[in-house]
């Protein structure tokens, strides 16, 4: 038996390069909303640092027509498990600077365990299953401890070389998606 609720039947998915403003959505979610109590958002912005590497920016493709086709496929197995009402998933794509919007994931519900856990929910799964490739831009640090590890800075100029790398889903974020099973 389906949770949609039937009077707040709003759902949007948008892959962009333009950054969005977080106001805006919030109130595109809440305008002439009468019947959800709860509005949860989640906001995901690019960090300066994965995985002991300093990074200075991403790039973000994907799939047209194959990811916007698998984020709704997400929500609409969050509404068969949660009585939530809008949903509204932005993600960008193209080159991405420290600090900048990636994605924004925003779930009405008349109550707040089921917004909140949609959005989770959501989150979890459009970071293994959507079809985004990220390549980060980095800077590794000299480490004369690890000889395994790449030195990326000359030395002799001190002039810091930027590499850039594909990056897989995290098996942390591949066993967080399968708690939801």
């Amino acid at each position: 038996m389906s949770k949609i609720n039937p009077t707040a039947t709003s759902n949007e998915v948008s892959i962009q390069q333009q950054d969005f403003s977080l106001a805006d959505e919030v109130a595109l979610l809440e305008q002439d909303n009468a019947i959800d109590g709860a509005v949860v958002t989640f906001t995901g912005r690019v960090r300066n640092q994965n995985n002991g590497n300093h990074v200075t920016g991403l790039t973000l493709e994907h799939y047209p027509g194959m990811t916007e086709k698998t984020i709704i496929a997400i929500i609409a197995t969050a509404k068969e498990r949660w009585n939530i009402g809008r949903v509204k998933v932005i993600h960008r794509i193209g080159q991405l600077n420290i600090g900048e919007q990636i994605v924004f994931v925003g779930v009405t519900s008349k109550h707040r365990q089921d917004a909140f856990a949609a959005n989770e929910f959501i989150m979890d799964f459009l970071k293994v299953k959507a079809p985004f490739w990220k390549k980060e831009r980095v800077v590794t640090r000299t480490d004369s401890s690890n000889s395994t590890h790449e030195t990326k800075i000359n030395t002799k100029t001190d002039t810091k070389i930027e590499t850039e790398q594909w990056l897989d889903a995290k098996d942390s974020d591949n066993n967080k998606a399968q708690t939801w099973s």
